[in-house]
């Protein structure tokens, strides 16, 4: 989220993890991880937007090196406090232009980190970037959510996601443009605090034009990282795409 500090500073990392909480138990986790691991198999692995390291550092504790890009240094310090964390190489940059040195297995951007990046030309750079990191052979891996545009009557823009008695959630939606913004009200000593972070949505076919146009094809697209059937009632998809050999 923005905030005071900037795009994901202090004041959200405080809190990131525990506002999240769900998406760091074992059941979510371990799936991802193993799909990761098994797509890295000998080699390297390369995460944009690596944050706090939920997923970096189960993935570097399997074994597998990895090195994260992200732009919040508050997020990132939370990563080297944790057991592991100075496992993991760190470039603190955008991750749509960012490079590392070496050559990777895998890239992988989860949880709907694709949407930070709120211009079409700077997603299809993210493309490009993750293709300049991999090898022949090599896979980019996106995990994010369908825009729930099926749940706007005429005339409205918002969309509801958590109610709590102390926070409500709810994006907000500019279908001429793919802006959304998500918004937070929460409650602190009985006074409401709004805060907002800006995003940029995009559908399953679009991501696969910006796959083609950085050298990339599809592989797999899963509803989850449990590897079920993408449909066209699933909520998010994880998507495989791979650098040719030839």
């Amino acid at each position: 989220m923005a905030d005071d500090d900037g795009y994901f500073g202090e004041s959200t990392a405080a809190t990131y993890e525990d506002f999240v909480a769900h998406r760091f138990s074992p059941e979510v986790v371990g799936p991802a991880v193993d799909v990761l691991a098994g797509l890295a198999g000998d080699g390297q692995a390369v995460e944009f937007g690596v944050g706090t390291g939920r997923i970096a550092l189960p993935l570097a504790a399997r074994g597998v090196p990895v090195h994260g890009i992200d732009m919040s240094r508050a997020m990132v310090a939370r990563l080297r406090a944790k057991p592991g964390g100075d496992a993991v190489g760190v470039t603190i940059g955008d991750f749509a232009t960012s490079r590392v040195a070496g050559a990777f297995s895998v890239a992988y951007l989860v949880f709907n980190t694709i949407n930070c990046l709120t211009t079409q030309d700077a997603q299809v750079a993210c493309f490009h970037n993750a293709a300049g990191h991999l090898l022949p052979g090599g896979t980019f891996v996106v995990e994010t959510g369908i825009p729930e545009l099926r749940k706007l009557p005429p005339g409205q823009t918002a969309v509801p996601f958590h109610i709590s008695p102390t926070q409500w959630g709810f994006d907000t939606y500019d279908v001429a443009t793919q802006a959304m913004t998500s918004h937070f009200v929460t409650l602190v000593d009985g006074r409401a605090e709004h805060s907002s972070t800006p995003f940029r949505y995009v559908w399953p076919a679009e991501l696969d034009l910006m796959a083609r146009l950085a050298g990339l094809r599809l592989r797999h697209r899963w509803a989850d990282w449990s590897r079920a059937p993408f449909t066209a009632e699933s909520g998010g998809h994880v998507s495989v795409w791979e650098k040719p050999t030839d």
